[in-house]
């Protein structure tokens, strides 16, 4: 498969599929589900990093049982929002779990979403810190893919 931008993924994406976006961390790789209208990303789960090939069979069975098209992977662009090092990584990460798994896939950046996640759980929820980190890599994703969908939906409006 091959990396899409936001515009020709959304042409690409039938009615009643689903989106996983995905937050790809060093130790956990959060996972988050659309709801088949596109508007609302959710928390789903992670997967302990690892050898790619166990990460995108373990994704192959989430997207066939939920009906997912493509993958929104996070791009950890610089602050200053350039692409350094680390945006090239996670993009041939993406890019190589896009074709272990069959699946489309796009880039979202995902500059802060751990941090504002962070922040969000310790002043709104008061969870300690071990379960703040059980939760923070799907939430981060979550994070990640209402981005994404967001500005699908303003999209779609403009070309109507």
């Amino acid at each position: 498969m091959a990396l899409f931008n936001i515009t020709e993924l959304g042409e690409r994406l039938s009615t009643g599929q689903r989106l996983l976006g995905i937050d790809p961390g060093a130790k956990q790789i959060g996972l988050a589900l659309s709801d088949v209208m596109l508007m609302v990303g959710s928390p789903y789960g992670s997967l302990k990093r690892g050898k790619l090939s166990l990460m995108a069979s373990e994704i192959r069975k989430i997207a066939h049982e939920h009906n997912v098209a493509a993958l929104v992977v996070g791009l950890p662009l610089s602050l200053d929002g350039t692409f350094g090092p680390a945006a090239q990584a996670a993009r041939d990460w993406a890019l190589a779990l896009s074709e272990q798994t069959e699946l489309s896939a796009t880039l979202w950046d995902e500059r802060l979403s751990s941090s504002a996640v962070n922040r969000a759980i310790i002043s709104e929820a008061d969870l300690s810190r071990k379960r703040r980190e059980s939760i923070v890599d799907k939430m981060a994703a979550a994070y990640i893919l209402q981005g994404f969908l967001d500005r699908l939906a303003v999209l779609r409006q403009t070309q109507f």
